[in-house]
């Protein structure tokens, strides 16, 4: 029996065995998206790189629960097309994870809704840049571009060169990703002395030649070079039928173009140019997998270098995928988890890998390789010169440089043949005060036109040093513009205009010698000169008229009211006559002594004395405030110069020295404060209407900015003093600082001598601004008479009854 059912129970276990379910029904499934553009080299080799990886991996790892199963979107390199395909893996067909994202653009919108969804997007084709450091769930598979930068910045100062010239592609993923080796540069203190960038859509031969023709007159020697291969091949073109490829220049591609660089772009013309490539170890796992993607991709030479580089990468991501699904499948995280993606990104993020491409470990989101191998071309191939790791070069050997030259590039002479060096200067465009500077466009061609007295300073100072100028408009903040001048030493390397020399300012450029007044003034309109009727002038004569009238009627109604019972207004005509003016007009300083009888005078006389006090009062202020000359005090009538106020914002784009004029000959400001040379010139233009009443030396006048540490500062200050002392700066102020358009000097004048008069009329007291007080006057003295009239007749009916009794 016991061998009976011992044969029992291996018969149950061989039936067991054989009826296991199959390999599909056991397996854990993960979905990885692939959104790429199916039509480029790069995306296929993506594609056909990460499914022989995953089959390499599950060939080795058969026993693992878990597979990665492959979902192919082809973007056709349309970001809109990558984020529709990429919504699409996520919502319809549960994507866990997404590999792509071939541009800055398409990266950008596929980490936007990677943070969304919390799935984890990879990207292995685009470098760090600073936009792409905010997204939590985006990874990027790339080489150390802080690294990179240093390594180029080091070979470059092994040359003992202080400039570069920076040629990079008008984009915005190949910009961004070139910041980092610029800001290096300027933290190392190498100048770049010029920079140009080119569009794959727009730069044709002829444009090339153009802009590079501008860079040969540059101080550089040396040339970075950041762009895709399609542009390399046509630059090198260019560059050497101008003779940039010849012994006194060094050319150098950043990582990111040699990666990509594939043997057929390699030209004749490129031979002696350096590159740095991310460094791939040589093993026979790497040869064996680079030799079956080859024929995968049917033998295809383009895929020479790039299979080499996105090959390994989408490689090493399948296996590390693979790794890290397996490895929370075991955990039961998959079966339990209702956010398998952010399990995936925890356990990418926690994975150490050793991998075709080296040892991996991701570092801030990134898996990033540090080691640069720097390759010298050459006539059939590149060469290794060494490489670039932790900060110092190692197995160096000796560069081959353009022109077959083994010595080192150093500095050209620029003026040689007649050439004359570039300088491209900033100017100030707001065009408010054309005598200081204009920027007008030529409406045929289109060039501009920059004059006026800052520039004439500028090209007198700058003639003995033989540059040729390049003026650039600006319209902003001039602090704004020493900031621009100071970040951007690539494009810029001067600027003028009206700039104030300031200790904010001069952190991030330096000044030359003021060649202006320094310090502010007071500027107000000139007074007309006085007369002996001076005192007129507080009233219009209408004013004085009617004042006077009614003082003598005053006078008059009062006598009528008390001369019957007061005997102060009695007497002889003479007498009566003299009173009433005297009464009347003595009220001016409250003189009258008389003792009126009657209630009616004294209310006449108390509303007159009210009226009185008025006139007085509102004489004594306006012959006060019109006549009186003090110490000027800021206040909301006055304008500062540059101050954000609401009347320099009412000048917009219009001449500010017509507009300032103006709204004071109009009295809408009593001053203009501002700096020396502005109000110079509003003198220069209305000598006979203005005049600076005070000046403060508390500012340090204008100045012209340049890069910190250029050469040329002590150079232009020097030739500022010689002008100053042979009195050619006067000159210059006396040709600049008067009116630009002198057929309208003489009806300008005109026009603001009528305006002056005016202005003093209109602020003189009307008889229609004072009528309220006559009326009450008037009121009361009808009122007065009225009732002196009433009471007069009262007494003539008494009388007349009194007769009538008598005689009867």
């Amino acid at each position: 029996m016991e061998i009976l059912f011992s044969i029992a129970i291996l018969a149950l276990l061989f039936s067991g065995v054989v009826a296991a379910p199959s390999d599909d029904d056991v397996f854990e499934e993960v979905r990885v998206g692939l959104v790429v553009d199916l039509s480029s080299i790069q995306g296929k080799i993506l594609e056909t790189s990460f499914n022989l990886a995953l089959s390499d991996f599950y060939g080795i790892n058969n026993g693992y629960r878990t597979r990665v199963s492959v979902l192919v979107r082809d973007s056709q390199g349309d970001p809109i097309i990558a984020l529709a395909a990429a919504t699409d893996l996520l919502k319809n067909a549960k994507a866990e994870a997404i590999v792509g994202a071939q541009s800055l653009q398409e990266a950008k919108l596929l980490a936007t809704i990677s943070e969304k969804a919390k799935v984890p997007v990879i990207s292995t084709f685009l470098p760090s840049t600073l936009s792409l450091k905010k997204y939590d769930n985006f990874i990027q598979w790339t080489h150390d571009t802080t690294s990179e930068a240093k390594g180029i910045t080091s070979l470059i100062q092994d040359f003992s060169c202080k400039s570069v010239v920076v040629i990079y592609e008008d984009a915005d993923d190949w910009s961004e990703s070139l910041q980092i080796l610029v800001e290096n540069f300027q933290d190392k203190g190498i100048y770049i002395a010029r920079s140009a960038s080119f569009a794959v859509s727009s730069s044709g031969e002829n444009h090339m030649m153009n802009q590079l023709r501008k860079l040969k007159v540059s101080r550089a020697s040396v040339f970075v070079v950041h762009m895709s291969e399609i542009l390399v091949s046509r630059l090198f073109q260019c560059v050497e039928k101008l003779g940039l490829m010849e012994e006194a220049f060094a050319w150098i591609l950043t990582a990111r173009t040699m990666n990509y660089l594939e043997h057929f772009a390699i030209t004749r013309s490129m031979q002696g140019v350096i590159g740095f490539k991310s460094y791939i170890p040589v093993s026979e796992e790497v040869k064996n997998f680079t030799s079956r993607l080859r024929k995968r991709m049917g033998d295809d030479t383009e895929t020479e270098h790039s299979s080499v580089i996105i090959g390994l990468r989408a490689h090493d991501i399948a296996c590390i995928l693979a790794n890290a699904v397996e490895k929370f499948s075991v955990s039961g995280k998959v079966e339990a988890s209702s956010n398998v993606s952010a399990d995936l990104l925890d356990t990418i993020r926690h994975s150490r890998f050793k991998g075709l491409s080296g040892d991996i470990q991701i570092s801030d989101n990134k898996f990033i390789s540090e080691t640069f191998e720097i390759v010298n071309i050459g006539r059939e191939k590149q060469r290794r010169i060494g490489l670039w790791s932790g900060g110092s070069f190692s197995q160096r050997r000796q560069i081959v440089w353009p022109g077959r030259s083994r010595k080192i590039p150093r500095h050209r002479v620029l003026a040689e043949k007649g050439e004359k060096k570039v300088l491209r200067v900033l100017v100030t465009a707001g065009n408010k005060v054309p005598h200081l500077v204009s920027v007008r466009p030529d409406p045929e061609t289109g060039v501009n036109t920059v004059s006026g007295f800052c520039v004439e300073v500028f090209k007198t100072c700058i003639a003995p040093f033989n540059y040729e100028l390049e003026f650039i408009p600006y319209r902003g903040n001039n602090d704004n513009l020493a900031y621009l001048l100071s970040t951007q030493r690539d494009k810029y390397d001067a600027a003028v205009g009206d700039i104030t020399i300031t200790s904010n300012r001069s952190l991030y450029v330096d000044f030359t010698l003021p060649y202006t007044d320094i310090g502010i003034g007071i500027l107000t309109v000139k007074k007309k000169s006085q007369g002996m009727w001076t005192f007129f002038d507080p009233f219009e004569k209408s004013l004085w008229l009617a004042s006077g009238a009614f003082f003598v009627l005053t006078g008059i109604v009062v006598w009528l009211v008390e001369r019957s019972v007061n005997p102060e207004f009695q007497g002889s005509w003479g007498q009566q006559l003299s009173m009433m003016l005297w009464f009347g007009f003595s009220t001016i300083v409250f003189a009258h002594r008389e003792k009126l009888q009657k209630m009616s005078s004294r209310f006449l006389v108390i509303v007159w004395v009210f009226v009185v006090l008025i006139l007085t009062s509102s004489y004594s202020a306006n012959l006060t405030s019109t006549k009186t000359i003090s110490r000027m005090q800021l206040n909301h009538q006055m304008v500062f110069g540059g101050s954000t106020t609401s009347m320099t914002a009412k000048l917009g784009s219009i001449n500010a020295v017509e507009a300032y004029a103006q709204l004071l000959r109009d009295g809408t400001l009593t001053h203009v404060i501002n700096e020396i040379p502005y109000l110079s010139i509003l003198i220069g233009n209305y000598p006979n209407d203005f005049v600076m009443t005070d000046r403060v030396t508390n500012t340090n006048g204008f100045g012209f900015m340049f890069q910190k540490g250029s050469d040329l500062v002590p150079k232009v200050s020097r030739e500022i003093a010689k002008l100053r002392s042979l009195g050619m700066l006067k000159d210059m102020e006396k040709k600049w600082f008067q009116k630009l358009d002198s057929l309208n000097v003489h009806s300008n004048t005109e026009e603001v001598a009528s305006t002056n008069d005016d202005d003093e009329a209109s602020k003189r007291f009307t008889f229609r601004e004072l009528r309220g007080l006559f009326i009450i006057a008037g009121a009361a003295h009808v009122l007065v008479l009225a009732l002196h009239l009433f009471h007069t007749r009262q007494e003539v009916s008494r009388l007349c009854t009194k007769l009538q009794s008598f005689y009867k």
